[in-house]
């Protein structure tokens, strides 16, 4: 039940950035101007999950993003989903920093194979991953997204208020429940 609740948000988010960007290419600038403030609120989180070693660079990959966004939006094929295209964008950008910027750090790395950069992380924590899902599993839909924004992925509250089209103080709420939950859960379990 908790899935279909985060996959039907997550189709909402999906329908929604797909309008904007239309009614933007359309001619429509204040719809433009949501889509591309939207659009940031998404790459930030995904890129601070992945920069977090480097958390001053996540801001300027934003806005590279953003201008590659910008500039690439007429190629976008409406039959792929926009934020999987949006997401290949900015994990490009990323990619071409990482080979631009942190080749001191990952010297001993092959910096053709990209992937493993990111997959070597995944499987060291696959296990507290599943442990993890299977804890939020147990909350409200709406506590799952607002934990999962604000305390997995850094989304700010602000950020994770709109993504999820509620209040900044339903947010604050819906993560104390949530913790509160989870902690007496903790506390039970052997």
């Amino acid at each position: 039940m908790e899935r279909i609740q985060q996959s039907e948000v997550m189709r909402t988010t999906e329908s929604r950035l797909h309008d904007l960007l239309q009614r933007g290419m359309a001619g429509d600038t204040v719809a433009y101007r949501s889509f591309l403030q939207s659009t940031s609120v998404h790459l930030r989180a995904f890129l601070r999950g992945r920069l977090s070693r480097w958390p001053d660079e996540v801001e300027d990959l934003v806005q590279e993003s953003l201008l590659a966004i910008h500039n690439q939006r007429l190629t976008y094929d409406v039959s792929v989903p926009l934020t999987s295209w949006m997401y290949a964008i900015a994990k490009y950008k990323l990619i071409d920093w990482l080979r631009r910027h942190a080749r001191r750090e990952l010297r001993n790395d092959p910096l053709d194979d990209e992937h493993e950069l990111f997959s070597s992380a995944d499987e060291d924590a696959s296990e507290a991953r599943r442990d993890l899902a299977t804890l939020l599993a147990q909350l409200p839909a709406q506590q799952q997204a607002a934990i999962r924004y604000t305390k997995i992925d850094g989304w700010s509250v602000r950020e994770t208020a709109a993504a999820m089209d509620i209040s900044e103080a339903s947010v604050k709420v819906a993560v104390h429940r949530g913790l509160k939950t989870l902690a007496a859960t903790l506390r039970e379990e052997p």
